[in-house]
């Protein structure tokens, strides 16, 4: 089973190695990767108001992704009504490719989501740069809304309205009382292939 936490200056090391072996995974594809911007990505973990959350193993505490989530949408791309709306926004997504069996990028997702419910947010919204990544958003749920340029980039936009979804979850502080400290065991039993 996996857990969901949030990230401290201590893991900024074990996130760094796991962004090095997705990286490694995608140069292996001839794909664009994070290995030049690992130790950066890797030190949002420092982040004070602990915006990273880290999917780790339930059994070893081993890192197998992280996500870090703002409250903010980014005001480029959005309509005004939709940054009116109470959203999380996820970005830095990464997971360990020795785990893509187990579909980890789809549990944090999945995760996000149902948090977002229980945070009283109506929307996780997220943006990527490449059309494969968009097909696999999808997969999770996620819609594509807009498409922006970028100084250096197209960037698709995409949400997923916000919901408790039946996941197994048991949280050790409720989300409810203390979103940034809060521990959640992530089982997606019979939901991993409803998205």
């Amino acid at each position: 089973m996996y857990v969901m936490r949030p990230a401290t200056a201590d893991d900024c090391a074990a996130v760094e190695a796991m962004i090095l072996a997705r990286s490694a995974w995608l140069e292996e594809r001839g794909m664009p990767t994070w290995r030049e911007s690992a130790q950066d990505l890797a030190g949002q973990a420092e982040n004070i108001d602990g915006s990273m959350w880290l999917l780790v193993e339930d059994a070893t505490g081993r890192i197998v992704g992280c996500t870090t989530i703002q409250s903010q949408t980014p005001p480029w791309g959005w309509t005004e009504q939709e940054l009116a709306e109470p959203a999380d926004y996820l970005y830095s997504t990464v997971t360990d490719p020795s785990d893509r069996d187990r579909r980890p990028g789809t549990t944090i997702a999945l995760w996000a989501v149902d948090r977002a419910a229980r945070t009283g947010r109506a929307w996780v919204r997220r943006g990527c740069m490449f059309p494969a990544l968009v097909r696999y958003y999808e997969t999770q749920g996620f819609q594509l809304l807009h498409e922006v340029e970028r100084t250096h980039n197209h960037v698709y936009l995409m949400a997923r309205k916000a919901e408790e979804l039946s996941l197994r979850i048991a949280d050790a502080t409720p989300v409810r009382k203390s979103p940034q400290h809060s521990t959640s065991a992530v089982d997606l039993g019979d939901y991993r292939n409803k998205f």
